[in-house]
């Protein structure tokens, strides 16, 4: 099976829900190993508590700056107590008179999927914040299967009746329609109401501690088992991830520098095809594994979902794995070893209650890949 911006959605759904767990273990940013920024900033983050945007945070507070939060205050913030301000209201309701008669140098809006949204914090913010920089998503490109998309590629269109009158909730019944054109919609919104000011950063899939959809960390998981591994495909198809501790120092640098215009957030920087991000876990893991390859129509027949993966052809998303980041790398995006990813993400994974290690959120447990292998080597040899 496929991946699809429902899958985008739907699991970076539960990536928010990260901050409820133990939070930055293992990967604490201290004020001594980061050196300060030329000139120390006032930065709003809207939201600050789910995947990415506790990296911002603590990065911002070891380069110097200060930080207040918005958000409806229903996950707790252990990392910073005392060190950030939080406000606290609902921009489902409309609800942020906390940050009336304020003023920031940036603010970074994370979680909005809603042009409401951004049009309801305009209300508040225009000629109060000096940048604002939008955590969009690269499924906001209309056509997805095109290798090489570039931030200049045509946009998803909305077919809806009132995109303003647009849910949570309708676009949950609908991601796949709604999903990709409502974030394309709120950039606009980004635009219309901060012009110049405004930064767009397109991420595609965001991994490492923290993680909570668990999509890229089954791989790194069913890996330190060992052993004969069912991969989709011929391990040639390319993907694309970003570690979410790259993409939150970035956006602070790029507001440290002002840097401003449309990016797309892809990693690791070179291309990364599914058999070398296997043997780069197998390299972390220290266990021998051998790749059996099935074909996905073998997958589709069996109704078999496989994160991350998508074909490098033949699919509304096989241009997922070959975003072009060249822009974003001109403007400072830079990577950590995809060895240090996998081995700081095993590490946090199991230091998860072990309940929750024991129900991971995407792929297959290890009964149906044995079912699925037998299978297949039996269609293989009959």
């Amino acid at each position: 099976m496929r991946t699809t911006r429902r899958d985008l959605l739907k699991l970076g759904t539960l990536a928010a829900a990260g901050a409820a767990l133990p939070a930055l273990a293992g990967q604490a940013i201290t004020a001594g190993t980061v050196p300060k920024a030329a000139k120390p900033l006032d930065i709003l983050i809207l939201g600050g508590t789910g995947f990415t945007g506790p990296f911002q945070v603590a990065y911002a507070l070891a380069r110097g700056h200060k930080v207040t939060l918005f958000n409806r205050g229903k996950r707790p913030s252990p990392e910073w107590p005392g060190d950030v301000e939080q406000l606290h209201g609902d921009r489902n309701t409309g609800d942020l008179k906390a940050l009336q008669g304020r003023k920031w140098d940036v603010c970074i809006d994370n979680p909005t999927s809603l042009p409401f949204w951004v049009r309801d914090a305009a209300k508040v913010l225009k000629g109060n914040v000096g940048q604002y920089l939008f955590i969009s998503t690269i499924s906001v490109y209309a056509d997805g299967s095109k290798p090489g998309m570039t931030e200049d590629a045509p946009l998803a269109v909305y077919k809806g009746k009132d995109a303003m009158a647009e849910t949570q909730a309708s676009l949950m019944a609908d991601v796949e329609g709604l999903y990709g054109p409502l974030k394309a919609l709120s950039e606009a919104e980004v635009r219309k109401h901060f012009g110049a000011r405004s930064t767009i950063v397109r991420p595609g899939y965001i991994v490492g501690p923290r993680d909570e959809t668990d999509r890229f960390t089954y791989w790194p998981l069913r890996v330190e088992q060992g052993g004969e591994v069912l991969v989709p495909g011929d391990g040639q198809d390319p993907i694309q991830v970003i570690d979410g501790r790259d993409l939150g120092e970035w956006m602070i640098r790029l507001a440290e520098a002002g840097t401003t215009g449309t990016f797309n957030a892809v990693g690791p920087g070179y291309p990364l095809l599914m058999d070398a991000m296997l043997y780069g876990c197998q390299a972390v893991s220290g266990k021998a594994i051998q790749p059996v390859h099935v074909t996905p129509a073998f997958l589709e027949q069996e109704k078999v979902d496989l994160p991350i993966w998508v074909p490098r052809t033949g699919s509304p998303y096989s241009g997922y794995g070959q975003v072009s980041s060249a822009r974003a790398v001109a403007a400072g995006l830079t990577y950590r070893p995809l060895a240090t990813t996998i081995e700081d993400l095993l590490a946090w994974f199991h230091g998860l209650p072990a309940d929750r290690q024991a129900k991971p959120r995407a792929g297959i447990d290890r009964a149906r890949e044995t079912e699925l292998l037998a299978k297949w080597k039996a269609r293989a040899t009959g």
